[in-house]
């Protein structure tokens, strides 16, 4: 048998070597698109390293004469047009139907799709699901942003058997009932939420439990069924947790989380979000302020802990940037089970 061979890693490109060109379009640049667009400038020599220079050759925006925190010389436009030299789109627009209609010509072209829209995927899953499967669509920022959860989940947990998970996967309202914890009524506590820019106006996505519920569709697609319907999740929010409630449940060393919950049940699978009293000794309470959460289970791997910072606009390009450098890589996106 001949002698092993030492692992050799492929050797860093000259700076005379001559990059590969590869054209980015970006929809939406609010927040995340912004701090994309940031990132994307400063990993610049990183992509060099793999012989990419990414050219950013659009930037779709309502109003192209407002004033963004962008790089110079970003290409800002309320013309679509562009999309047709992109060989990758990141969408950062939000909503469900009008990014739907500009990327669903992207996707059916072969080309791939860098998203952190949790609530097109758990909506229109009938419409990207196909593409999904095609390797196509990039999403790790769509659930618990920087922290990443989608890639393990889709890669190696899948040797073991799912059994369940409980998660908080909204900075919104861990902040909000954190703060009547501390004796604040729910209207002040979301009052100051939205001051802070933590909550939508209106905030009914965030607090009535619909965007937890949207994150926890499409992690269902990666460890339960790979068609599992948003409409299957079962969803109340925190607007009827009082401050007696908070009070009973500290009385007895508990904390009330909007955990969202995925079992087995009977033949089938159970989705759930609900306000939820566990003990103070539980991962999910001791995860600290402001992070996302999640404990997963499975025969074989036993209980695993995830946790870390679930919103915000670097954090969450992190992630955006991360599934744009897979893809020039050339490994394929998130996956879903057949």
């Amino acid at each position: 048998m001949p002698a092993a061979q030492p692992f050799v890693p492929a050797p860093r490109l000259a700076p005379s070597a001559e990059l590969r060109t590869v054209h980015i379009g970006l929809l939406g640049c609010g927040t995340v698109g912004q701090n994309v667009l940031e990132l994307l400038s400063r990993r610049r020599d990183i992509f060099a390293d793999i012989g990419v220079k990414l050219e950013v050759c659009g930037v779709l925006v309502r109003d192209a004469a407002r004033e963004r925190d962008v790089p110079a010389g970003t290409p800002l436009t309320e013309d679509p047009g562009f999309l047709n030299e992109c060989s990758i789109v990141v969408e950062a627009l939000g909503g469900v139907e009008g990014p739907l209609a500009l990327l669903l010509p992207i996707l059916r072209s072969g080309r791939a799709v860098v998203t952190a829209n949790k609530a097109m995927l758990a909506e229109r899953w009938d419409a990207l699901r196909g593409y999904a499967q095609a390797g196509q669509l990039y999403y790790e920022s769509a659930v618990m942003a920087g922290t990443p959860i989608i890639g393990p989940m889709s890669t190696v947990l899948r040797a073991s058997a799912f059994t369940r998970l409980q998660a908080v996967l909204n900075g919104t309202c861990a902040y909000i009932l954190t703060q009547m914890e501390g004796g604040k009524p729910y209207a002040q506590a979301l009052s100051e939420a939205q001051a802070l820019g933590y909550a939508e106006d209106p905030p009914t996505l965030d607090v009535g439990g619909f965007d937890t519920a949207h994150k926890l569709a499409v992690l269902a697609r990666f460890c339960a069924d790979g068609d599992f319907p948003y409409s299957a999740v079962q969803i109340q929010g925190i607007e009827n947790v009082t401050l007696d409630d908070v009070a009973a449940a500290k009385a007895v060393g508990e904390r009330i989380k909007l955990v969202a919950t995925l079992e087995r049940v009977g033949g089938g699978w159970h989705a759930s979000v609900a306000p939820t009293r566990l003990p103070e000794t539980h991962p999910i309470c001791t995860a600290g302020a402001g992070r996302n959460s999640m404990v997963y289970v499975g025969e074989e791997c036993g209980e695993l802990f995830f946790a870390g910072g679930g919103a915000g606009g670097l954090v969450t390009a992190s992630a955006v940037v991360g599934d744009i450098m897979d893809c020039v890589l050339g490994f394929p996106g998130h996956v879903p089970l057949h």
